[in-house]
């Protein structure tokens, strides 16, 4: 599974996960999982749900005058007990960036039933053109050093995870 904070404008407004054109986290995806640019936002998502992946954000909602995470006021976390009570082969949740990752510390892990609380976490470099720190060969190299562990057994079992999920933003945000 993979979090972000929470949408941003340019996916707010084409209904899309990281639909900014200088996000790297479908570039990063096509290079870990195959494809091209040019597929379809249908087609990137059909193959994260092949390779068990979700996509969602820590907060439902929040108040963020642009797309920036330091921004962010005001935040309601995701329901993730409800989550991961329907999806409990969730093994790993990987934060896209530092505000995710401290969103999820701070307000998700503290109201965690004990049983989720033990997942695997991992924080990933964000993804966002914002984050110009490293190159993108330094967050793929870190992205694909963190996903292998579960990429390489994803044809061994696959759980049909809520295309809600994984295919849409809710535009109520």
């Amino acid at each position: 599974m993979v979090l972000g904070s929470l949408p941003g404008a340019e996916s707010l407004r084409r209904g899309e996960y990281y639909a900014h054109p200088r996000n790297a986290f479908w570039p990063i995806m096509g290079k870990l999982l195959g494809g091209s640019s040019d597929e379809t936002y249908a087609s990137r998502v059909r193959r994260l749900l092949e390779h068990r992946i979700a996509l969602w954000d820590v907060c439902a909602a929040a108040c963020r005058p642009g797309s920036s995470d330091s921004d962010l006021a005001e935040v309601v976390p995701n329901d993730f007990n409800a989550f991961f009570a329907r999806h409990p082969g969730i093994e790993l949740v990987c934060l896209n960036g530092t505000k995710a990752h401290d969103i999820y510390t701070r307000r998700v892990l503290p109201m965690l039933a004990p049983n989720f609380a033990g997942l695997r976490r991992e924080r990933l470099p964000s993804t966002s053109p914002a984050h110009a720190g490293r190159s993108f060969a330094e967050k793929l190299s870190r992205w694909r050093e963190v996903l292998d562990s579960v990429l390489r057994d994803d044809s061994a079992r696959c759980e049909r995870l809520d295309t809600r999920i994984a295919g849409r933003v809710d535009a109520e945000r």
